[in-house]
């Protein structure tokens, strides 16, 4: 199949859209997850400072997300 015909099938579906949306939600979880695992275990930092990070690093990574997602 080329390439157009499969994109075309894609996009008539609606899957680009959800696409979109997972791709911004696995996003943020990576770059959440790092976060914690990093200041948590390897900077040995507090509990609530880790998920301070996180959520921060999170929302940050969610935000370039959904930039890249809408160019």
């Amino acid at each position: 199949m080329k390439r157009a015909r499969v994109k075309a099938i894609a996009l008539k579906s609606g899957d680009d859209a959800m696409n979109k949306w997972l791709y911004m939600l696995l996003h943020t979880a990576a770059a959440a997850a790092f976060m914690f695992v990093l200041q948590r275990f390897v900077l040995q930092s507090t509990f609530e400072s880790s998920l301070i990070w996180a959520m921060a690093f999170g929302l940050g990574a969610a935000v370039i997300a959904f930039k890249q997602t809408n160019r």
